[in-house]
Parts: structure tokens; C-alpha cells; sequence
């Protein structure tokens, strides 16, 4: 199963959501270096990019034009959702996504976001804008509605579609929800039958089962993985394999994952400096000692260090030998 979006085949239809702070151009890569149909950029916020803050500009140039990769904006007036969406087509972005399912108080507070699906007529606009604004395809991620009494996400799915969305993203919970309860596969399926481009599904989505349940919940033509990915990397490329016959994923042990893990770290302090990056990484290398059991001593010496060769010396040690005492 793999769908297109103009020129690109989102091929498997496995993708990676975006996470703020997370998503970056060096988790990108690497998780696209195993599998994936389609990654997502950091969410972008459109004033924000337009008047050139620190930080914006960069995570949408360093990663607009890779491969498979599409640049999701965000905002609450149409001619700066355009405007931002045609710089971002011109620095090479192939898809374009507007976000309208982020449910942090920062975005919504900012009526962006999740707070979009409380005035469908103003979302329609900012859809609008976008679409007509650029030549390459434009996508939409949202939720199931903001609360249990407005679940109006079919709703606001057949609109974007009439407008020239081509593939929509539903996380199977509501704003007021946020990352509470279990994500209702099956109340997607109301967004699939209701429009003709592809829908994904996302939520709560971490592995092949988790994976399998929501298609056949939901009938969506593809899945969404976010925290899923987290500390794993291959997880969209094992998922592919289970569920869509790609190939299967060379999965690093030993001192295999721990060199892995030592080039991802050298590539964020690479992407964001030494200071900005060991601070950045110390989420990501978190999550992979927490998946290899390191000792609590060692996890809090790597974490809290300021010397990125100390915590290059010390990786294999807490990686490769921890996997063996574990087993």
C-alpha cells in the first residue's frame, strides 16, 4: 500500500509526526535512514518565520529539501500562512502541512492549532490561502474536534478536501484530551469515509500491533508514529515490515547502537553548536538509555555533562555494556 502527493510516493505509508523539539533535522535523517514513507518537520509558526527570529529560518532551510520530508506551518491569519508557505516552497519544501491539531496552551492561546476547529469557517480561510498560495501539495493534520461535543473533524476533512488538501493526518483524540486517555482509532473512520484523499491516523501508535489495530479501526491508508519513535529510531521501518512488506530493518545492538547513537549525538552538536546541542541531545540520549537499562550513576554522569568528548568516551559503556548485562 503507498499513496503519491504530486511527485512524491509517501511509499510505505508510514510516517513520522511532528514533535516540537524533537523532530529535528538530525532525528529526521536518521529515522529516515531506516524507513520512512514521509517525515515531518518541527512545526513552524508563520509570524515567527516571517519576522525572522532566531530559530525558525533555520530548522525550515536545513530541512526543506530533504528528501520525503514535508515543512508544517502553523498560524492564525491567512495572508501570513501564505506568505510563509511560499517562502517555504521556495526554499525547495515539496509538501507543505498545516497544523490544527497541537493542543499546547502556547499554540492555542495564540488561536493556532487545535483552537482552529472552533471556528471551521476561519480555518477554511487559512486552508484557502495556503493552497492557492503554492504549486506543491498541501496536507492537514488535526484531531477528532475540540472537545467530546464538537467532534468535528469529518467536518472540517470533506471542507479542506473540497479546498485541494490531498492528504489529511487525524490524531484520534480531542484538544481538551491532549495526550490524556487512549486515542479512539475508530472515530477516524469517520474522517475516511467522508473524504477521497488519503487519511492517516495517529495517536498512541508505537509499534506493528498498535499499528495494525488503528488501520483496521480506523481504515486509514496510512499511520503516523510520533512518540513512538522516540529512543527507536527503526520503529516506522519495523512497522513497514510488519505491516507493509518492506524490507526489515537492520536494528544496531552492542556496540553497533552505540556507535549509532554516538554519530547521532555528533550530528546535533554538529546541527546546533556544542552548548545548544549537548543540551538538546540529553533528551534523546535519555530515552536511548532508558531503552538499554543503563545504571542510574552512568545515565546522570552522560546527562548532566558539559564535555561532549566525556560523553562520547563514556556512550559505549553505557550502551553496549548495559545490553549485555540485560540479557
Amino acid at each position: 500500500m503507498s499513496f503519491k502527493l504530486a511527485t512524491t510516493s509517501v511509499s510505505p505509508p508510514v510516517l513520522l509526526a511532528p514533535l516540537a523539539g524533537i523532530t529535528d533535522l538530525p532525528f529526521r535523517q536518521l529515522v529516515a535512514s531506516f524507513g520512512a514513507g514521509l517525515v515531518v518537520s518541527e512545526m513552524i509558526a508563520s509570524g515567527e518565520f516571517l519576522t525572522d527570529r532566531p530559530g525558525s529560518r533555520e530548522k525550515a532551510e536545513l530541512g526543506a529539501t530533504v528528501e520525503n520530508t514535508s515543512v508544517q506551518l502553523s498560524g492564525r491569519d491567512a495572508a501570513t500562512m501564505a506568505e510563509a508557505a511560499r517562502m517555504v516552497e521556495g526554499m525547495g519544501a515539496k509538501i507543505i502541512d498545516i497544523n490544527m491539531g497541537c493542543p499546547a496552551k502556547k499554540v492555542v492561546g495564540g488561536y493556532s492549532g487545535s483552537a482552529l476547529m472552533r471556528d471551521l469557517d476561519h480555518a477554511l480561510t487559512l486552508i484557502d490561502a495556503v493552497v492557492d498560495a503554492v504549486d506543491v501539495p498541501v496536507t492537514l493534520k488535526t484531531r477528532l474536534g475540540w472537545d467530546d461535543d464538537s467532534l468535528n473533524a469529518a467536518d472540517l476533512a470533506r471542507r479542506a478536501e473540497a479546498s485541494g488538501v490531498q492528504m489529511i493526518v487525524i490524531h484520534g483524540r480531542t484538544r481538551c484530551q491532549f495526550y490524556k486517555g487512549a486515542a479512539d482509532w475508530a472515530a477516524i473512520a469517520n474522517v475516511v469515509q467522508a473524504v477521497n484523499v488519503p487519511v492517516v491516523a495517529n495517536g498512541d501508535i508505537t509499534d506493528a500491533a498498535t499499528a495494525r489495530a488503528a488501520l483496521d479501526q480506523s481504515g486509514a491508508q496510512g499511520v503516523m508514529v510520533g512518540r513512538g519513535a522516540q529512543g527507536r529510531p527503526w520503529a516506522l521501518a519495523e512497522i513497514a515490515h510488519a505491516l507493509f512488506g518492506a524490507d526489515a530493518p537492520q536494528i544496531p545492538t552492542g556496540a553497533a547502537l552505540a556507535d549509532m547513537i554516538a554519530t547521532h549525538y555528533e550530528a546535533m552538536l554538529g546541527f546546533y553548536g556544542a552548548d545548544l546541542g549537548n543540551r538538546v541531545a540529553r533528551k534523546h540520549l535519555g530515552w536511548y538509555m532508558d531503552n538499554a537499562s543503563t545504571p542510574a550513576a552512568l545515565r546522570r554522569e552522560i546527562l548532566t555533562s558539559r564535555d561532549a568528548a566525556q560523553v562520547l568516551k563514556a556512550l559505549p559503556g553505557a550502551i553496549s555494556d548495559s545490553e549485555r548485562a540485560a540479557a
